[in-house]
């Protein structure tokens, strides 16, 4: 059995001297109102440090609350808490980033923000309708701004200090490069959905070499079919180091690189899910050669549609 060590306090350093994110972060994108309260207060006092959450998701107010209740109680700092959202797609032109990002700032009832993410690569059409569509149902876009154009007005953001740092999410490779040679704030941050099932060794080994956070959201497959967690290479090894395959899929994720994000809403399974510790090198090749399946579980990054948020919503 593997004996507790230091893998879940792993930190990532961010471009341009913003700070160090947390490896093992908690996502909040949970249906109801209360859980996300109270979720992200059990994550908060199981040792989690890093919280993600989006516009989209409608639980910045939440996640806010919680975050007040547990600063005030003294037990943890602001300072000591990475906080991330995300600016929605209707929102991409340029004259609307500011404001979104206020709108924010205020829900989650914080003075400054240490990460703020382009939700998708694809603009919507602009208005208060977050999924607008037309009479057949199709998603209408915006055709009239360019993601260049919205990370021009993300890099002001950091220029007036209310923002740490600034990223992207659900992008691929060739639109992450095209935004990487022209920054001047370079992402600091890449979220995507990253597993065994989907390693993105090809994004993942750019995001190193440049010095971008690769962060991993569904690490766990999002319960999702097939079920990543009742692999037989991931069960074998769970079993041999006595750690469950939760447990091991996300020390995979750490060891390789990367950041990533969990997400329940039952304390215990929070306490599991930030028990992780190293793997052994052989189990870590097992995952990298054992496992061929490639499924990715959400399409956003053909739609701008996240996939894991029901219509509607």
């Amino acid at each position: 059995m593997i004996n507790a060590d230091n893998l879940r306090f792993t930190r990532l350093p961010l471009a341009n001297g913003a700070g160090a994110i947390s490896a093992l972060g908690f996502g909040t994108l949970i249906p109801d109102p209360i859980a996300t309260k109270n979720a992200t207060k059990a994550a908060l006092e199981a040792g989690f440090r890093a919280l993600d959450t989006a516009e989209r998701y409608r639980t910045e107010k939440e996640v806010g609350e919680a975050m007040t209740e547990v600063f005030k109680a003294g037990k943890i700092k602001r300072e000591e808490v990475f906080v991330a959202t995300k600016l929605w797609n209707t929102n991409h032109r340029p004259e609307r980033v500011k404001p979104a990002f206020e709108a924010s700032l205020q829900k989650l009832q914080l003075d400054y923000l240490d990460l703020y993410l382009i939700h998708t690569p694809f603009a919507f059409q602009p208005g208060d309708v977050q999924d607008p569509r037309d009479v057949s149902g199709n998603v209408i876009y915006d055709r009239g701004v360019t993601l260049l154009d919205t990370w021009r007005a993300m890099e002001e953001l950091v220029r007036e200090g209310k923002c740490k740092a600034i990223g992207l999410s659900d992008i691929g490779l060739e639109k992450l490069k095209e935004i990487f040679e022209a920054a001047t704030f370079k992402p600091a941050v890449v979220h995507v959905e990253s597993h065994p099932y989907l390693p993105e060794w090809e994004l993942l080994d750019y995001c190193r070499k440049n010095g971008i956070v690769f962060q991993a959201f569904a690490a766990l497959g999002h319960s999702s079919e097939p079920n990543l967690l009742a692999d037989p290479v991931i069960t074998a090894i769970a079993h041999r180091v006595g750690k469950t395959p939760a447990q091991v899929a996300l020390a995979w994720g750490i060891q390789r690189g990367s950041a990533l994000l969990t997400t329940t809403k039952t304390p215990s399974r929070m306490a599991e899910n930030f028990d992780v510790s190293t793997l052994p090198e052989d189990a870590m090749r097992e995952i990298n050669e054992g496992i061929t399946s490639r499924v990715r579980f959400n399409a956003v990054v053909k739609t701008g549609v996240p996939g894991f948020i029901p219509r509607g919503k």
